[in-house]
């Protein structure tokens, strides 16, 4: 239900399926990433005291990004930061995904409904380098 893919020590992005329940609070990225992934259940009537948050500034030096597959089914493909392709996985509606570091393309195997999150400003083209896909006959589901 909780997937890591790793590449050399470097976690390139985390998968949380949809099927993931369990009671409580459990964040699964580390403090230091600009982006944290967490996951709640609380029974009815638990309350969650009012706050906001502090103000403190922070300095991005990667996009990180969550996706969230609300409907049909997603081929996610993880390339090193040499740009070779590494491996692929498929995502499903519910499933979670947070994308840390290396690269990253997909393919929607059905038609799809996903909600994108990250962290901005966005700066356009030179928040991404483009590259070419891998190959069809080359693509390794795991």
């Amino acid at each position: 239900m909780i997937e890591r893919i790793e590449h050399q020590g470097t976690l390139l992005a985390f998968i949380l399926r949809a099927g993931f329940s369990e009671p409580g609070i459990h964040f699964f990225t580390p403090n230091d990433f600009s982006q944290q992934l967490g996951y709640m259940r609380h029974p009815a009537g638990k309350t969650i005291l009012p706050h906001y948050h502090v103000l403190h500034q922070r300095e991005v030096h990667q996009t990180q990004e969550v996706l969230v597959l609300r409907r049909g089914k997603l081929r996610v493909d993880f390339y090193a930061s040499d740009l070779s392709y590494l491996e692929s996985r498929v995502l499903g509606a519910g499933d979670i995904i947070l994308l840390a570091s290396g690269g990253h393309g997909f393919e929607a195997l059905e038609e799809i409904e996903m909600i994108e999150i990250k962290q901005g400003p966005y700066m356009g083209d030179e928040d991404k380098v483009r590259f070419d896909p891998v190959s069809p006959g080359k693509v390794q589901v795991k």
